[in-house]
């Protein structure tokens, strides 16, 4: 009798798309992601998030809707069971899957726990550390020393640079124990209910900074061309937070040769990430799971990594370094119906959108979503590269003024002085309305244009062809006005698609 595959969802936080080798940046070393792409998987060199922070795009890509549908637009609001909101780690579960999660949470009510949507939340304990023969260490948010003076321009850059291990062969952080204790938990299952392994790993988010041999892996003179800041911001027209988030970080007058070592500290981080994803391909072949296990490889969203002069990334802009993610998919054999499931290897040239993701789940395992959402299914694109998948990408987020609820201004609040939080030149500016630095945006983008409709601030528009660094808006060019025209009618359209959703439970009408 046919059997549900497996499934591993491995969703490195804040990883941009050429953070891997296969999609043609010289310096990413990343031969497990490659070699499953030449052997096994599809990778989507268009894919986008659909917002550019993490617990609204992790909201958007376990449901399948956008962060408008019911308001996912900040950190501090997530998925709520009580609320009819779905999550995919949820309905799998009840279908009958065993759910492991080891990582990161920025998904479901840190009052409301993890009972519902997992069997277990991993959680390392000394005996672990014993057995894998590592020294716990902790993570750079909490480890802050590699900051330097207050006064100094690395206090808000997020570099910390290469990692000390000591006699250690890892810097045996959280996300070396999240992987390891996933490698145990696949060497030791015997059920037999189907697994999904969730592993939502910390890595590539800064601060940046990662140990030998990572480290040195990368070779500096092949990092692609830096994007510059504009030498004039204002005349840009790009918007205002950018800005107002580079005078904050204090890096404008780095030279080169920091900015590279920082890049070069970042696409090592994704190095490590990669190794650490061909732990567990070779967990799961050594148990025999390999070949019936659909694979995921996706970030939540990107980074700006010196790009534009800027570090970490902005919750309202939209640039291709911060919405353009992998997504590797790996299928298994057979769908749970028993159907095979055909894969032609390599890269496509199509557009996708996390949305997807719970679209193809839902589709491999045999699994009703039970509501209505807005992903398509990959898997036509698996079987065939000359599948155009999708011909748009959308991305949102920011407020409208005067929205406190959108502020995040809870973050700020728990530090008695808000300006030690690495953060704070983003923060400050979110919590603020004397400018209009958190306004409300909308992305929609092309194979070669993007159009963001902005409220408060001008509108952008971008020829990705000729700019694909998007340093020169369009939006007033005559050239360009019958591009925007249609790119205006097509975000009217997506957006009266995507309003709201119907649930499917009907309610009785009382007619007395």
């Amino acid at each position: 009798m046919p059997t549900p595959p497996h499934i591993v969802i491995f969703n490195p936080d804040q990883f941009r798309a050429d953070g891997m080798g296969h999609l043609g940046n010289p310096a990413a070393v990343t031969p497990v992601l490659d070699g499953l792409v030449r052997t096994d998987a599809v990778s989507f060199d268009a894919a986008f998030c659909q917002n550019p922070v993490c617990t609204p795009s992790r909201c958007s890509f376990m449901t399948g809707w956008y962060p408008h549908v019911l308001g996912h637009r900040t950190m501090y609001h997530m998925l709520h069971a009580e609320r009819n909101q779905p999550n995919l780690l949820r309905r799998l579960r009840e279908s009958g899957y065993f759910v492991w999660w080891g990582g990161k949470n920025d998904l479901l009510p840190g009052q409301d726990g993890f009972e519902d949507s997992c069997d277990v939340k991993f959680q390392p304990t000394e005996v672990d550390y014993r057995r894998w023969g590592h020294e716990p260490r902790p993570g750079l948010h909490s480890w802050t020393e590699w900051r330097g003076p207050r006064d100094g321009d690395n206090y808000y850059s997020f570099h910390a640079g290469r990692l000390a291990a000591g006699d250690d062969d890892v810097y045996c952080d959280g996300d070396w124990a999240n992987v390891l204790g996933a490698v145990d938990f696949i060497n030791g299952y015997d059920g037999d209910r189907p697994l999904c392994v969730y592993l939502p790993l910390l890595y590539p988010h800064p601060p940046y900074g990662v140990e030998e041999p990572w480290h040195s892996a990368i070779d500096r003179d092949e990092l692609p061309r830096r994007i510059p800041a504009p030498a004039d911001w204002e005349a840009s027209r790009k918007p205002s937070i950018l800005k107002g988030i580079q005078e904050g970080q204090g890096i404008e007058r780095w030279s080169e040769a920091r900015f590279t070592e920082l890049r070069a500290t970042y696409y090592a981080m994704c190095s490590r990430i990669d190794h650490q994803l061909g732990l567990v391909v070779d967990a799961l072949k050594a148990r025999g799971f390999y070949d019936e296990t659909a694979l995921f490889f996706f970030s939540d969203h990107g980074d700006f990594t010196g790009d534009y002069g800027l570090v970490e990334k902005t919750q309202n802009t939209f640039e291709d370094v911060l919405t353009r993610v992998p997504l590797v998919v790996k299928p298994p054999r057979h769908r749970a119906s028993g159907e095979p499931v055909a894969v032609v290897p390599g890269v496509r040239e199509t557009i996708a959108e996390l949305v997807d993701f719970p679209a193809t789940v839902f589709e491999l395992a045999g699994v009703e979503p039970g509501y209505w959402h807005f992903g398509r299914n990959l898997l036509p694109s698996l079987a065939d590269s000359d599948v155009e998948h999708r011909d748009e990408a959308h991305c949102e987020g920011g407020r409208l003024i005067g929205e406190e609820a959108a502020m995040e201004k809870t973050y700020a609040e728990q530090f008695s002085d808000p300006s030690e939080s690495l953060y704070y030149p983003r923060v400050r500016l979110q919590t603020s309305d004397e400018q209009v630095w958190h306004t409300k945006a909308t992305m929609l983008r092309t194979r070669r244009y993007k159009y963001v409709r902005r409220l408060y601030e001008s509108d952008e528009l971008y020829d990705l062809e000729t700019d694909p660094g998007e340093q020169e808006n369009r939006i007033d060019d005559p050239e360009l006005r019958d591009v925007l025209l249609e790119l205006k009618e097509r975000m009217l359209r997506w957006y009266q698609e995507t309003a709201d959703v119907v649930p499917f439970e009907l309610d009785q009408r009382n007619f007395g």
